[in-house]
């Protein structure tokens, strides 16, 4: 089209030999204008297309039409992307306390990834690059809110052992236990928990460096209570993993898994769009005796509407005399059993209220899906 606009300005040029040079000047500027006009309009086509196309780009990816629905627990290990500090100490010196850590401003919840340009992974890392420095002023790299930062600190000597010292508590793995919520056949792909693992102490969310799922079973429960959460109580088979996380969000922690080495009681089910989840009847899936998965009876009280920021998307209430007489609700470790309705999967249960343990809060399993094919 460019092209044809061209050839047709190029013949205007050729007839100012047949006409005057005022009439052609005039001619010639109102061709240039519109040419230019036209020119500027296929720019702004082509930007607009271009806009198109990346905004295309980097939609999110197609979900899985339809799920395996789990609701078995599995015993959860993690290992952090740097080491968390979880605490301020001071460090008794032939001077006095010290403390150097809260001296340089580090805090509970800061990652360290680096100490004297070296990579921090592991506790192993930072005592071994601590001890193998005589310098008294070294470079430490940590994570703040997400973003990197940088101090110096002077370690101090231990007037009780001999070594140097931070003046930090730290920690560099967890474990636990948890619920699968979904797997995924046609990838591999689970999902579980519905929330993310956080630090016990800080509440900070675990940088995830590697994971693995470990079998489990459960063993016994404490009951839930007004003001007292209850738990599941499992014991893991270190030999025995069966899957890898990939993933430690908000949302929920990801990975792959060998399906074979569970025993699902639910065949492949349709992924509920959240238009079609309603208030009312549903079940969940859910591990609360040695390795039996059952479906229990509860409720979907409330559905609030869909915030990208937030796991609490609908409030749900236990309503089955079984898994009530067992557990007296929702207890920790039931995080991640699938929530079903109208022959879909439709969410996860995320939290207990402490006050009320027969209820909780659920997350909508789109919004899971959401982060585990696109983070």
């Amino acid at each position: 089209m460019v092209a044809i606009i061209i050839r047709k300005l190029t013949r205007g040029f050729d007839e100012i030999k047949e006409k005057g040079l005022t009439d052609c000047m005039r001619e010639l500027r109102a061709k240039t204008h519109k040419f230019i006009n036209i020119v500027a309009l296929l720019t702004a086509i082509l930007m607009l297309t271009s806009t198109a196309a990346a905004t295309s780009a980097t939609q999110y990816k197609e979900y899985p039409k339809v799920l395996v629905p789990i609701g078995r627990t599995a015993g959860i290990k993690l290992f952090s992307d740097g080491v968390l500090i979880v605490g301020i100490s001071k460090i008794p010196t032939d001077k006095g306390d010290r403390s150097p850590a809260g001296d340089a401003g580090l805090k509970p919840g800061d990652i360290i990834v680096g100490l004297d340009s070296k990579k921090v992974t592991s506790v192993e890392d930072l005592r071994s690059i601590l001890q193998s420095k005589s310098s008294n002023r070294l470079q430490v790299e940590y994570i703040r809110s997400g973003k990197k930062e940088k101090c110096y600190i002077q370690p101090a000597v231990s007037s009780e052992d001999g070594t140097r010292k931070l003046g930090a508590w730290v920690r560099d793995s967890m474990a636990g236990i948890g619920t699968l919520t979904f797997y995924d056949p046609q990838t591999g792909k689970f999902g579980a928990l519905g929330h993310g693992i956080n630090d016990v102490d800080t509440s900070a969310l675990m940088p995830l460096a590697k994971g693995t799922l470990i079998m489990s079973r459960v063993v016994s429960v404490r009951p839930g209570e007004a003001g007292s959460p209850g738990e599941l109580i499992g014991e893991f088979d270190v030999n025995r993993e069966f899957g890898t996380l990939v993933s430690n969000t908000e949302f929920g922690v990801f990975g792959t898994m060998d399906i074979s080495a569970l025993k699902p009681i639910r065949g492949a089910m349709p992924v509920a769009d959240i238009s079609e989840i309603v208030p009312g009847k549903a079940t969940i899936l859910a591990n609360v005796d040695g390795d039996n998965i059952q479906e229990y009876e509860i409720r979907i009280k409330k559905l609030y509407p869909s915030d990208d920021n937030s796991i609490r998307d609908m409030i749900i209430e236990i309503t089955d005399p079984r898994l009530l007489a067992k557990t007296g609700g929702i207890v920790q470790g039931m995080s991640g059993s699938p929530i079903l309705q109208n022959g879909k999967i439709v969410g996860a249960v995320t939290h207990v209220l402490i006050n009320d343990p027969v209820r909780g809060y659920g997350i909508y399993i789109q919004k899971m899906l959401r982060h585990a094919y696109n983070d």
